[in-house]
């Protein structure tokens, strides 16, 4: 596949996980079947609904900016074989993150994989194993759990991380706060493009 469903692209800063403050360029792909409740991107689920962008075309627009940090996003990115568009990319000189809830194969030419699993549709144990982050948006008291669970299936160099869901931050937060304090392997991440205001 030379095209891909685009819901948006953008320049702008990672907000979360380890290269969080860092420009990047943001390639957000239409078409998810987890289905989070909380999904701050409901509008990127059905595919049919976004324009089919080339690979070309993508990669001219990101080299109109200085980073070249790319970041897949979604939707859910790795419900795409995305082998030529990564190519395309290395062959650039970018730095290739896909955010992935783990569903799906990763097929593509990536540096840094981050992993946030959901409820709604079990991760694979390949994906979590490649995982060079562990994401887990908490949502209520019982998603520490969820994090545990799937802190089991990464490698022991996977970063660790909880991350409030934003609405719901003023209680998660504290939740996420005591947790870490009790369990320093993990680190809070927050969505600081949300709190700066930025896309």
């Amino acid at each position: 596949m030379t095209h891909f469903p685009v819901m948006e692209y953008f320049y702008s800063i990672q907000g979360e996980g380890v290269y969080a403050g860092q420009a990047a360029f943001f390639i957000r792909l239409g078409g998810c079947d987890i289905g989070c409740v909380w999904c701050d991107v409901k509008e990127s689920w059905d595919a049919e609904n976004h324009p089919k962008r080339s690979v070309d075309f993508l990669l001219s627009e990101a080299q109109k900016h200085a980073s070249k940090l790319l970041i897949l996003t979604g939707g859910e990115p790795a419900m795409y074989d995305l082998t030529q568009l990564t190519s395309a990319f290395k062959t650039a000189g970018f730095q290739i993150h896909i955010e992935t809830s783990g569903a799906y194969p990763l097929v593509g030419k990536f540096d840094w994989v981050t992993f946030s699993p959901k409820k709604f549709k079990a991760p694979l144990p390949e994906v979590a194993a490649q995982a060079d982050e562990l994401k887990v948006v908490v949502f209520n008291p019982s998603d520490l759990k969820w994090a545990q669970e799937n802190h089991a299936l990464v490698s022991s160099s996977c970063r660790l991380y909880l991350q409030p869901e934003w609405d719901k931050r003023a209680i998660t937060e504290k939740i996420i706060f005591d947790y870490v304090r009790l369990h320093p392997n993990w680190q809070v991440s927050l969505q600081i493009h949300k709190y700066l205001g930025v896309d």
